[in-house]
């Protein structure tokens, strides 16, 4: 077995607790990892609706659909939202204002944290990475460091193909000796890859190629869109819900095209008296006929010539139809074209359930629609929801940047894996806001708190103190209570100054 890359994982928590932590069922990954019994094969991918056999088809479906026009459309208002690169191409910066340490800490945090921007080139290539995460349900960065001197940190993150690479979770069985039950433990953890990628339906735990190489856990920064399915095997992108929608949209638009084809001209029907002739003579006479009266010129453009196809006859063509002595004689008639040919109320239709399931509101797919700006309680709501959308999958991405982070400050020495995880959920990942709901939801709300500051003042030292005001109506923190404090001191003696000089003067 080969082990690429490097090993940073931290001690088993019932060795740090000094405890042993024990449970009869098996512990549970929503990462899309293959679960391993040690020494065994690893379980088959699950088939999606008979359709789907393993990720490379699911990633290659999500692809193609997402290069349907609508699709596209939809997912472009998704991650220019999400990403809003300001003028020096920064998207996100990190805000340490809640981490409890010293300020050269927080400053070798902030140094290692631009240095992870520098090797993603997350300034020019940020729109590419966030949609290839959003498409693919799924995304992979090796992490390439100096072996002969790991402290130096991550020297290169390399993108690597979803399609070829698999996370497995290798489990060991253990039987208590008491009870007789069964516990599986995890063993090992790894990802394994195949620069062919996994096409079958299962693979087994040991390589089974010369190109099957086992990496392991800390060389591979990985991140999902945290979707599964039913069976909790396979991770799903966000656009799987949207197949469905694709494929009626698709089908109704051919069947419209088709329609419109075959239904658009207005044709004639002749009607030809056969009179008491046998059926073999009837049907040479109506040939006749068809042939006398008709007269089909095409013209070449490759070649300029006008040919004559009156032998061809096609669905768009009159009608020539037998008729026995006895009824009306030769009549020719007409079949008038289709009605409401222009009607597509059905393909808006499906075009707004694609919209409704990518989350994208159905407004913005209307060109003619202008963009109104207003207060924020006149926003539209599904804006808000769709604002609301936009804010989980920032979240949800931010566990690539923090593994990143964590990686690096771990390779550095400047903390161990223990100390980041205590201070992760202090790190905020701050994005570049371009939507304008949330700074008229800001500005209204800070006008609505100035409103009621006003109609409170009249009561200040009577029912509510000072400090009550600040807390509870401007909602300021203590630490927000000192700085302002203390900007109004010095403004106050600057103030005086000025004014002592304007005397003496």
């Amino acid at each position: 077995m080969e082990l690429f890359g490097f090993n940073i994982t931290r001690l088993q928590r019932e060795q740090e607790d000094g405890k042993t932590v024990r449970s009869f069922t098996q512990p549970e990954f929503d990462d899309g990892s293959i679960n391993v019994s040690t020494g065994g094969f690893y379980g088959s991918y699950v088939d999606l609706d008979g359709s789907v056999r393993n990720d490379v088809e699911l990633i290659n479906r999500y692809r193609d659909l997402a290069m349907q026009p609508e699709v596209e459309v939809a997912v472009d208002d998704i991650i220019n939202e999400v990403i809003n690169p300001d003028e020096a191409g920064d998207t996100l910066k990190i805000s340490l204002d809640k981490v409890k340490a010293g300020n050269p800490l927080k400053g070798l945090i902030y140094t290692e944290f631009e240095k992870i921007v520098d090797l993603l080139e997350f300034r020019e290539k940020s729109y590419e990475m966030f949609r290839k995460w959003y498409v693919d349900g799924r995304i992979y960065y090796h992490v390439v460091i100096d072996e002969n001197d790991p402290s130096l940190g991550i020297q290169e993150l390399r993108y690597v193909d979803p399609r070829k690479i698999k996370k497995v979770v290798e489990f060991e069985e253990v039987k208590d000796p008491n009870t007789r039950a069964s516990e599986k433990k995890v063993k090992n953890e790894y990802f394994m890859y195949n620069n062919d990628g996994f096409l079958g339906s299962s693979v087994s735990a040991m390589p089974q190629t010369a190109s099957d190489i086992k990496i392991s856990k800390d060389s591979i920064v990985y991140c999902d869109s945290g979707i599964n399915d039913r069976a909790n095997k396979m991770v799903l992108s966000h656009l799987h819900k949207a197949i469905k929608p694709v494929n009626q949209l698709r089908a109704l638009e051919d069947a419209a095209v088709i329609y419109r084809l075959a239904r658009a001209p207005e044709r004639r029907i002749f009607y030809i008296d056969v009179g008491n002739l046998p059926k073999m003579k009837a049907e040479q006479y109506l040939r006749d006929m068809m042939m006398k009266h008709k007269n089909k010129l095409v013209y070449d453009a490759s070649s300029g010539e006008i040919k004559d196809d009156r032998k061809f006859m096609t669905m768009l063509e009159d009608y020539w139809l037998p008729r026995r002595e006895g009824g009306r004689g030769t009549e020719i008639g007409t079949l008038p074209g289709g009605n409401n040919l222009g009607q597509m109320e059905d393909i808006i239709y499906f075009q707004k359930k694609l919209y409704r399931a990518l989350n994208v509101p159905t407004s913005r797919m209307e060109a003619e629609v202008s963009y109104t700006l207003g207060r924020a309680s006149e926003i539209n709501r599904d804006e808000v929801k769709f604002h609301k959308f936009v804010k989980r999958l920032r979240v949800k991405f931010n566990e690539f940047i923090y593994t990143c982070l964590k990686t690096q400050l771990v390779l550095k020495g400047i903390m161990n894996i223990a100390e980041f995880d205590s201070i992760k959920k202090d790190i905020l990942v701050r994005y570049n806001e371009n939507n304008f709901y949330t700074e008229l939801k800001e500005n209204e709300i800070f006008r609505e708190r100035l409103m009621t500051l006003r109609d409170a003042e009249q009561y200040n030292g009577k029912y509510f103190s000072t400090d009550y005001i600040k807390k509870n109506i401007l909602r300021q923190t203590n630490s927000d209570v000192q700085r302002i404090t203390m900007e109004n001191m010095q403004e106050y003696q600057q103030a005086n100054q000025i004014n002592s000089s304007e005397q003496e003067e």
